[in-house]
Formats: C-alpha cells, structure tokens, sequence
C-alpha cells in the first residue's frame, strides 16, 4: 500500500485509524494501523488535538467533538436522519425490532441510525460503523439498485467476498442471483449472514422525483420472528414516510 507524503493525507490516515472501532489509540498503535512513522504520527496527534479533531487522555486518543460537530452538519446524512428518526422510532414501536438506517459506500454499508431496546440490541452494528455489503439486507438492497453494480462486483471479484458467518453468501454467481431476487421482490433478505441467529428484510427508500436509492432501513430479529409479511407492511410505510418527507424537505429548500 502506498501512503500519502502530504501532511493532509497522512492525517486522513491517523483519523481514519479509529475506523476499526476502537476508541482509544496509543501513540504506537496509531502509528501501526495508520502506516504513519510514530515521529510524524507524534506530531501531526499534536496538531490534530489542538484543532479539537483528536483528543489526549493521558497516553492515548480519541476522536475530538470537532470531528463529532462537523459529522452532524454533513448534508447527505445529517437531512436524511431528521427526518427519518421519528419514523424508526416508530417503526421500533411497532415491531420491537433492531431498526438500521444505512446508505452504500463502496463494498460496505454505513449505519446512519440504530434504534432497539436492550433485549435486542445488536452488538454486530452501531451508527457511523460499517459492515460489507454482500452480507447485509441494506446493502444487498442498495448493491441491487445501485447503477455501478458491475463496477462493485469486479472489486468482488478481485479482493473476494467477505464472511461474517458460515451462511455470508460465497460465491460472485450467488451474489448476483441474490441481486436479481432482489430486484424482483423489491426488498432484500439475509438469514444468519451477519450474525447467527438472526435475520433482517430491508427496503429502499425512494428518492424524490424518481432519482437514484440512496438509502435503506431494515429490521433485524431472531430468525424465528424473520416472517417478511408481517414486517413488510410496516417497513415499507416506514420508507415511504422517510420518502415524502425528504421531497417535503427537497421542495421547500
């Protein structure tokens, strides 16, 4: 892998060593997953913890409310999860489900909202973390109404699918007849792929004035409870809502 020589490149790759999950980094550690020597990986925390992007607590950091701040204002999520929110909550009333609010990026799905009880929260996502694509109901959803489809299935086919579970669908050929379901059906199913035991259905939501899906919302629950015509009537009103009220927001601007 080559890495960046410029300053703004090589404190992309600090920021973007928190992406595994981790809340705290120290110094040495920053400096392994992000490629940067620690000399400069010294300086450039340094500099990142005085604009408020990094913060020090005692030997190691973290992610700085700046980060946070700019996070909220960002357009394409930031519209997106007000108006949505009121939605998922009740969609969480309604079926006392996990409830996922995702957008595609590249190979995987991002997790813009995350809304369950404590009995059913779900350890594998949390909002601002990604999973793969393949292995989901939002990205399946997504993957199969993107319009680079082919484009994301030849880096499939060179970096290979990713496995969550034993039953995380393994094969190029099974991924593309899952897209075709998909697309037939208009919603997406995956049963233990992500995590064993349970299961998620996921719709699009429409964009205003018949543009491109950018955005998915699913449940998730014990594959015993996965029994898509009882939880399509409810999600796809769900969708639908999140829909008109992005056009209401649209046509307003």
């Amino acid at each position: 892998m080559e890495y960046p020589n410029s300053v703004l490149g090589k404190a992309q790759l600090l920021l973007g060593a928190f992406e595994s999950g981790a809340y705290q980094l120290r110094l040495s550690e920053l400096s392994r997953r992000s490629g940067v020597p620690k000399a400069s990986a010294y300086r450039l925390a340094q500099e990142l913890v005085q604009w408020g992007l990094l913060e020090r607590r005692g030997e190691s950091y973290q992610l700085g409310m700046r980060i946070f701040e700019l996070g909220q204002r960002v357009p394409a999520s930031a519209v997106l999860r007000t108006v949505a929110r009121p939605l998922l909550t009740d969609l969480f009333a309604a079926t006392r489900a996990t409830i996922h609010l995702a957008m595609l990026d590249g190979g995987h799905v991002l997790y813009l909202e995350q809304i369950s009880g404590k009995a059913n929260s779900q350890a594998h996502s949390r909002v601002g973390g990604r999973l793969p694509a393949s292995c989901t109901a939002t990205g399946k959803m997504l993957l199969a109404m993107c319009s680079n489809l082919q484009e994301q299935l030849c880096c499939f086919a060179r970096t290979g699918l990713p496995s969550l579970t034993l039953r995380s669908v393994a094969s190029l050929e099974q991924l593309v007849r899952q897209m075709e379901i998909v697309r037939e059906r208009g919603f997406a199913l995956e049963v233990e792929e992500t995590q064993l035991g349970f299961g998620s259905i996921a719709v699009p939501i429409a964009a205003y004035g018949g543009g491109p899906v950018s955005a998915a919302v699913s449940v998730t629950v014990p594959v015993g409870r996965l029994v898509p015509r009882a939880l399509l009537p409810e999600l796809r009103s769900t969708a639908a809502g999140i829909a008109r009220g992005l056009g209401q927001r649209t046509y307003a601007a």
